[in-house]
């Protein structure tokens, strides 16, 4: 053994699995990282002075006489304001030219808050998108994913959000960005001056899949930071967790764990919860709103990723191509959000929640109308009221591109029941409707 500035080195394995390797060493604690052979490595196991070490890449090709360099310490994040408006790795080293951090080390994947020491969540987080604020409004404190297939604009989407919510910081959690999607983001970020409030933690596509591992923790250690002890309202946005739960399968795999469903391993349910139940909404008034992103395989939410993650958020916002419109829409039908009446007619107008069922009815009343279309049955004329409805609300409302306030959605809504529909076919109340109700010139 030497040293190396209070590195800990050895040269001298005592065993080699397809995963692991273990060693003779003194005085390391549990989760300590290291390399192996220059490979990532993580403590497992202590028994003694026996140190079991998983090799995230796997141990093909390493000899017993590897060098094996402890880091000191598990991983680990400084924490302070300096974060903001900076690029980071999956270790917290700046990616973006920056100097390092000054600032508190705090080590990264602790507990999530005391159950007691919660608050029930009650505050509005505003997007600009209809399809999320009309239909589904977000609340502070929650936890919710967007399903997607790996065609749509899902970053866009999350880049987006992030620009338009109303939040003191903003925390980027990419794992397995591409290089043009890690540039979308820092470009879109830098453009609109936001920079200020935004903290990013980056994997790409070029870099080890089993890195991506440590993203959340590092994102959510931030957020942590700033919701806790500076009482703010922090955003976290992770994507695309399907790539974190792949990266969990490959180090399964070498551990020779046996794969659950999907070839997922059987801890996929409590990896990802220990993720999600970090939100929360702090009595003080800070407060951690994770949103993710979860892939689809050809729509398929039945797989082990997104069937888990079902159970652990509070619903989720589906995202998919209108075939009327050619729009990316946020599916009135598919997306949920279990939060939502904690704020709507509460902390919005008092027509919020009959204008969102009602114009949801009438979209719902629009698709039984294709169906008969598609089947050569003749429509009535309410049908067809119903169908250029659909089309109206789909394109001015339900389109991830349309960033207006709650408000102006909902006068957008009362302008399509007054141009489509009669005031009792909308079935909203008296006294809503002689208030809001939009006449057709």
């Amino acid at each position: 053994m030497t040293n190396k500035a209070f590195q800990r080195i050895y040269t001298q394995l005592e065993a080699i699995t397809k995963a692991t390797v273990s060693l003779r060493a003194q005085g390391v604690p549990n989760d300590e990282l290291a390399t192996v052979a220059g490979r990532l490595a993580q403590v497992v196991k202590i028994k003694d002075d026996l140190v079991t070490l998983q090799v995230y890449e796997g141990t093909e090709g390493i000899p017993t006489d590897a060098e094996v360099t402890f880091f000191g310490e598990p991983p680990a994040l400084n924490v302070s304001d300096e974060l903001a408006g900076r690029f980071f790795d999956a270790y917290g080293h700046p990616i973006d030219g920056g100097p390092e951090v000054e600032g508190e080390r705090r080590y990264i994947g602790g507990p999530s808050v005391n159950p007691y020491k919660r608050k029930q969540p009650s505050q509005l987080i505003p997007t600009g998108i209809a399809g999320i604020d009309l239909n589904n409004t977000l609340v502070s404190g929650q936890k919710i994913p967007f399903f997607a297939d790996p065609d749509q604009p899902y970053n866009q989407v999350m880049a987006m959000v992030a620009l338009r919510a109303d939040v003191d910081k903003i925390i980027l959690g990419g794992m397995g960005l591409s290089n043009d999607d890690y540039l979308y983001f820092k470009n879109m970020f830098e453009n609109a001056g936001a920079l200020n409030k935004i903290i990013s933690f980056v994997n790409t596509t070029e870099q080890p899949p089993v890195e991506r591992l440590l993203i959340p923790d590092m994102a959510l250690t931030a957020a942590e930071y700033f919701a806790v002890d500076k009482n703010e309202k922090v955003l976290v946005l992770l994507t695309d967790m399907t790539l974190y739960a792949d990266a969990l399968s490959i180090v399964s795999n070498r551990m020779d764990q046996i794969p659950s469903k999907d070839s997922m391993p059987g801890s996929l349910y409590s990896d990802l919860a220990k993720i999600y139940e970090k939100a929360v909404q702090l009595p003080a008034g800070g407060s951690i709103t994770i949103i993710a992103v979860t892939t689809l395989n050809d729509g398929d939410i039945t797989h082990a990723i997104p069937d888990n993650t079902g159970y652990i958020t509070e619903g989720q916002l589906f995202l998919r191509q209108d075939s009327d419109t050619g729009k990316v829409i946020v599916d009135p039908f598919r997306s949920l959000s279990r939060l939502k009446q904690l704020v709507i007619g509460k902390k919005t107008r008092e027509d919020h929640n009959q204008v969102m069922n009602t114009a949801v009815r009438l979209y719902a009343d629009a698709a039984n109308a294709k169906t008969k279309l598609e089947n050569g049955f003749d429509l009535s004329d309410y049908d067809n009221r119903c169908l250029a409805f659909a089309k109206d609300y789909s394109t001015r409302l339900l389109a991830i591109d349309v960033n207006i306030p709650i408000n102006e959605m909902l006068d957008t809504a009362w302008e399509l029941f007054g141009k489509y529909f009669t005031k009792a076919e909308t079935g909203i109340k008296d006294a809503l409707i002689e208030k809001y109700w939009k006449e057709n010139d």
